[in-house]
């Protein structure tokens, strides 16, 4: 008798982008026949192709920076070369025109307020499926008001002294990556 277990139990994978006007998101990685998949540099590519550039089009952003963090799939050369014909030199991340500090989760708002206040909400009911969780994902970031992602922004900006001292006083709109 054979039993086969998972290596590892079924994942959700979602990206966001967060700015002052609102979160782009979330998107879910999954195949062609719906199922959860892991992120890797392709899908992250064909994510900002098909999903994040037209929906960022869809939005009022004047000047705009985009950030991310060191993730392989994030920094991948192809990857890089792609953030930099679409953002030019406002990207923020590891091999990008302004590199980005690793390890420095306590600058990135999806660190300290997405991943951490509204993660919460995401697990107060306990749900009990990846569908479940999806659908409290969707209804919390839905939930979130303009006002409480321009207090986040706020707060943001005190902790870039040494940014605004490479580029000024003045700071631009920025989409940050989760």
């Amino acid at each position: 008798m054979y039993v086969e277990t998972p290596l590892h139990p079924e994942r959700l994978t979602v990206w966001c982008a967060l700015w002052a006007g609102g979160i782009i998101g979330p998107y879910f990685f999954k195949n062609d026949e719906g199922h959860n998949v892991t992120v890797n540099g392709d899908r992250y590519r064909a994510m900002i192709t098909i999903f994040f550039i037209p929906e960022l089009n869809n939005h009022d952003v004047q000047e705009l920076w985009f950030q991310q963090d060191g993730a392989t799939c994030h920094t991948a050369r192809s990857t890089i070369d792609l953030l930099k014909d679409t953002f030019d030199d406002h990207l923020i991340s590891r091999f990008g025109p302004v590199n980005w500090p690793p390890r420095s989760c306590d600058l990135t708002p999806l660190d300290y307020f997405l991943l951490g206040y509204v993660k919460s909400l995401f697990y107060a009911d306990k749900p009990q499926t990846l569908d479940h969780l999806e659908d409290n994902i969707c209804r919390v970031i839905a939930d979130i008001r303009p006002q409480m992602l321009e207090k986040v922004i706020e707060n943001w900006t005190s902790r870039l002294d040494y940014i605004r001292a490479t580029h000024g006083s003045y700071m631009p709109e920025i989409i940050f990556i989760l």
